[in-house]
């Protein structure tokens, strides 16, 4: 018995035998490379992620990181750059005249050795400079409409409207447009005519929607001409209204004679 307790103690203190450290020892292994650098997880965040500006607008971009001791930061992209200012764990980059419809911003930053990455989406975007509406022109039995939306970008994203009072009468995607140049739009939709519609007010309105950044732009509202009666028409209601007036006449005539006669002789 004593003989196993000497064994038994001979074990413990031997530096072979697994101890509770021991598993601390080996995780901590598994964060060390080769080289006996450690690499610990961290996160890469860039902030906005996405963003649109006006054409030739400029913005900021905050690159940032959970790696307590960073060991430098970068910014890759074809935008213009402009001013970099930088803090523990963030760097800012400002980018200047932006006009590209669409730029992926790659910003890293280094940790122990290892290089995480984010991405940001920049997009660029005109309001149209005018939209237009012409005076509605009747033709026979219809309406012609006519909308001009000048110097819009990128013009695939814009909805054109017409509404009639506060009513949507006709609207149209404009992404069959796939150039990415300033372009300028002109819609044309025939209305039928209607008794009511005349005297109306139309707009039309331009609407451009980047993932929730929505700009509106709109007209002057112009009425709905009264339709203008044809000479035929003009012909027909002379005729009408002369038939009218004879028939009174004749009427008038009819019940003065019978009141005469149904008068006792003086």
């Amino acid at each position: 018995m004593g003989s196993l307790l000497l064994v038994l103690l001979l074990l413990l203190l031997s530096p072979s035998y697994p101890r509770g450290g021991s598993a601390r020892r080996r995780r901590s292994a598994r964060t060390q490379s080769p080289g006996g650098r450690s690499h610990p997880p961290f996160w890469v965040r860039v902030s906005p992620d996405f963003t649109a500006v006006p054409l030739g607008g400029s913005l900021w971009l905050n690159c940032s990181s959970s790696c307590p001791l960073p060991e430098g930061s970068s910014l890759r992209t074809e935008l213009r750059r402009g001013e970099t200012l930088s803090g523990p764990r963030w760097a800012a980059y400002q980018l200047l005249d932006v006009r590209a419809w669409s730029s992926d911003v790659h910003c890293f930053v280094t940790c122990a050795g290892e290089t995480r990455g984010a991405t940001a989406r920049i997009t660029a975007y005109k309001q149209p400079s005018s939209v237009i509406l012409e005076p509605p022109v009747l033709t026979g039995s219809d309406y012609t409409l006519r909308c001009h939306v000048t110097h819009v970008f990128p013009v695939r994203f814009f909805v054109v409207a017409l509404r009639r009072g506060g009513r949507v009468i006709y609207s149209e995607s404009l992404e069959r447009f796939t150039g990415l140049d300033l372009a300028n739009v002109t819609l044309t939709y025939l209305l039928p005519s209607r008794p009511r519609d005349s005297g109306q007010p139309v707009t039309c309105h331009a609407r451009l929607n980047l993932d929730g950044l929505v700009v509106l732009s709109s007209s002057s509202p112009v009425t709905l001409p009264v339709p203008a009666w044809s000479p035929a028409s003009k012909a027909l209601a002379s005729t009408s209204i002369a038939g009218c007036v004879g028939i009174f006449l004749v009427m008038g005539a009819l019940c003065l004679r019978k009141y005469l006669s149904m008068q006792p002789p003086a």
